[in-house]
């Protein structure tokens, strides 16, 4: 499980499935790099994430970083 602080009131399952619906939109056969982890398909990291492995997790906390940086973006004045 990620190590990301969120509102108590979303759960890990609901942020799983927030993380999953975006890397949907990504186009089939397109390949995301996760570092030193190596490249993989939205298909294959959904698939991570399902199973609960350390590259789901960490796919888990760069979306929920990439989600607060635009927040705090467009919090900006």
């Amino acid at each position: 499980m990620t190590t990301a602080t969120v509102s108590p009131n979303i759960t890990h399952n609901e942020i799983k499935q927030l993380v999953i619906e975006r890397l949907r939109r990504i186009p089939t056969g397109k390949k995301i790099s996760i570092g030193s982890d190596g490249d993989y398909t939205s298909e294959e990291l959904i698939k991570f994430i399902e199973n609960n492995d350390k590259v789901g997790d960490k796919v888990i906390e760069m979306q929920l970083e990439y989600l607060r940086s635009l927040k705090d973006f467009l919090d900006q004045d």
